[in-house]
């Protein structure tokens, strides 16, 4: 692990989550360092399910991040400190496919290890969450129970994949 980190208790985080995921972004980020991807994301949650820590992201089909949250046991979310918003923009723009992002946004990686599991996270963040798959499913369109949320969000059906992990380990500055 990075020295520059901590271990807290998760529920030590002191951010508001609705501002944290909503507001500031997070980046999701799985693979080992020799392969990894990462990419932002707006939409989540935190909470407790199965009596565990837990966050919840989304990720749509087409994102590169997607195929190497789906092939490892772990993923992080990565908060970046405010005065570094272009690079959740820019990864959030662009994609894993057809540039590398840490070298385009100077990011440095490093392993986040849990469980003697290694997954990335970068070394620019200020919170990290790292967090191990317990259950995954897609959105589906007969599920939306109000159908104008499909409507308004998923007009190419492009439904999100939804991914719960268990807060395994929380890194801060």
């Amino acid at each position: 692990m990075n020295n520059n980190f901590k271990s807290i208790d998760p529920k030590e985080i002191s951010d508001n989550p609705f501002t944290l995921i909503g507001n500031d972004w997070l980046l999701i980020t799985a693979g080992d360092m020799q392969h990894h991807n990462t990419m932002t994301a707006s939409w989540g949650g935190v909470g407790v399910l199965w009596n565990k820590p837990v966050a919840t992201v989304y990720i749509r089909p087409q994102r590169h991040t997607k195929q190497f949250v789906d092939n490892g046991d772990y993923f992080t979310l990565s908060v970046l400190p405010n005065e570094m918003r272009d690079i959740l923009t820019y990864c959030g723009r662009n994609s894993g496919k057809d540039v590398d992002k840490d070298k385009e946004c100077s990011l440095t990686p490093f392993i986040a290890a849990a469980d003697n599991e290694q997954t990335v996270a970068y070394e620019q963040s200020r919170l990290i969450l790292v967090c191990r798959k317990l259950y995954s499913d897609n959105l589906k369109e007969e599920c939306f129970i109000d159908p104008s949320v499909a409507e308004k969000n998923y007009a190419a059906k492009d439904y999100h994949q939804m991914y719960i992990g268990e807060i395994v380990k929380v890194l801060e500055k």
